[in-house]
């Protein structure tokens, strides 16, 4: 866990989520399914002026009313409770009654009629003889109000189908202009600017988009489970605010930065200035930007004033690039580390060595043999498998624990900075894509024992973010490595199922197969990787 005299902004406690409940009621119409959405008011507390599904917050009238309400056998209370209250927030904003009659008739528009909006709903019900549809209404999904906001709300997302015979009016105080659209029409008009919508609203109709009937839909929320779980943060792009979910890139290095929520990081990549990320970790990226670069090499700077820093991956030859990471270190860099001898990481390293009075030492690990030219490198020192490397100064301590990760290269290391929890990976473990396994010096073998080398480490030192060569910090680290060796695997399985049908290919006969899902412009990057698979599924006999 990184250790809170570090950050960057002051801790603070976010608003504590209110719980609530909100309901997609859905319909088949000509074209696909449907969802009905109503616009705020103007002037409301929390999104106002923005297009909404119907819900509100969860009442303790709400847990009372589970007697009333019919429920499936694997329905659990809290499901339930949050059922009824998303029935009352339809009926109470938009006239639609979720419910039946003794005999099995759903509910009219003569029992809607019948109920006062503005009286307990509950005790109505009762009175009428209803029972609420709870068991008809399915958990789509659970968000968490974004950390920055004055208002939170624990809410999960349920989805109903819409019941025939009645049709919504909104109740002209919260909300106005009840209307039936397609996920994909809103999508389109809030991109015009005709359809405002909240972060929650866009992400959840993305996902329905790809769900032609309402059928589909509640078949896929019979698990009883959400299809996905989202607290979002927020940060700063291009002059403006954005949000991003647990999946998508940036949000890895939001948490780390702003962890609770401030709305403070910039998230445009920089090239001319160093990015702190703690007080004790800054980036610098270099301006080599391409298709295997992404952004550009990060370079990174461990330390402090009063401990000096460690520069690690000080880049390729360029030279504003290693002035800007003399400058940011204030002249004071203890030690240089490349994590690999590659081009884009190492030839910086002796011509940032040369501006430093003190000369410090670069260590690493010498290139293998079987490197290309390109990639020689001869370390001043080479580093030990478990060593230390240790920047002691002032009130802290900063330590970085080296683990050899052979894979990508065979002399490629990454670095755990053991106070804080951050693992340093190179060009192991990047953000955005995959990383490039190319033999001879690569291997896909050890890649994968590296793999479970960084889990182990993970588990021993507390690691919870991953700080890569290129992308963004990748926050949930155990998560984030399982599933590239998930994905690696499941690579492979597709390639053993190429090999097979076309035995006795090519690499390009197999490429076009089993990366189909790939654009043929990146298949001679992929076919370096999928050569050092081919080698392994030899090795391994995995095909008979």
């Amino acid at each position: 866990m990184v250790r809170p005299n570090q950050l960057l902004h002051a801790q603070r406690e976010p608003a504590v989520p209110r719980p609530a409940a909100t309901v997609l009621l859905l319909r088949d119409g000509t074209e696909g399914a449907e969802v009905l959405m109503t616009r705020r008011s103007a002037t409301a507390s929390f999104a106002p002026g923005a297009y909404v599904f119907p819900g509100g917050g969860i009442d303790a009238a709400d847990a009372e009313a589970h007697g009333l309400a019919a429920r499936r056998p694997t329905q659990k209370d809290l499901h339930l409770t949050q059922a009824i209250a998303a029935i009352r927030e339809s009926f109470e904003e938009l006239g639609i009654l979720l419910a039946r009659h003794a005999d099995g008739r759903p509910a009219s528009a003569e029992d809607v009629a019948g109920l006062d909006r503005h009286a307990p709903f509950a005790a109505q019900c009762r009175a009428r003889g209803l029972t609420l549809a709870a068991d008809q209404v399915f958990v789509l999904a659970h968000w968490i109000t974004d950390r920055d906001l004055p208002r939170r709300f624990d809410v999960p997302f349920l989805v109903a189908r819409m019941p025939e015979g009645q049709s919504p009016v909104a109740d002209e105080a919260e909300q106005f202009e009840p209307v039936w659209v397609r996920p994909g029409d809103a999508l389109a008009r809030h991109k015009a600017g005709q359809f405002f919508m909240i972060f929650p609203t866009i992400r959840t109709l993305e996902r329905l988009e790809k769900f032609k009937r309402v059928d589909e839909i509640l078949q896929a929320c019979a698990t009883e489970q959400p299809l996905w779980t989202s607290c979002p943060r927020g940060g700063m792009q291009h002059g403006a605010e954005v949000r991003f979910m647990e999946h998508e890139m940036a949000y890895g290095e939001l948490a780390l930065v702003c962890p609770d929520g401030q709305l403070q990081h910039h998230l445009d990549w920089r090239t001319d200035q160093p990015v702190p990320l703690l007080k004790n970790v800054v980036r610098v990226t270099a301006p080599n930007p391409g298709v295997m670069t992404g952004p550009g090499t990060n370079s990174y700077l461990i330390g402090d004033p009063d401990t000096g820093y460690i520069a690690i991956d000080p880049g390729p030859d360029e030279p504003e690039h290693q002035q800007r990471i003399w400058r940011a270190a204030g002249g004071d860099i203890r030690m240089i580390v490349c994590t690999h001898s590659h081009a884009d990481h190492s030839p910086g390293a002796k011509p940032l060595q040369a501006l430093c009075r003190n000369s410090p030492p670069i260590l690493g690990l010498p290139s293998a043999p079987t490197a290309r030219p390109a990639s020689e490198f001869t370390p001043d020192r080479a580093l030990a498998h478990g060593e230390v490397l240790v920047l002691r100064g002032g009130p802290e301590t900063h330590s970085l624990k080296v683990i050899h990760t052979p894979g990508h290269a065979a002399n490629h290391l990454c670095l755990v900075l053991l106070e804080d929890g951050l693992l340093l990976s190179g060009d192991h473990i990047l953000n955005g894509s995959t990383t490039v396994v190319d033999p001879p010096d690569g291997d896909m073998t050890a890649y994968l024992d590296s793999l479970d080398a960084l889990a182990a480490a993970c588990v021993e030192h507390g690691i919870e973010f991953i700080l890569p060569a290129h992308g963004h910090v990748l926050g949930f680290a155990p998560q984030a490595i399982a599933m590239l060796k998930a994905h690696r695997l499941q690579r492979e399985s597709r390639i053993v199922a190429a090999m097979r049908e076309r035995p006795g290919g090519s690499l390009e006969d197999w490429v076009e197969l089993a990366y189909a899902d790939v654009p043929p412009r990146m298949w001679p990057v992929a076919k370096r990787s999928l050569l050092a698979h081919v080698q392994r599924i030899e090795a391994l006999q995995l095909i008979s």
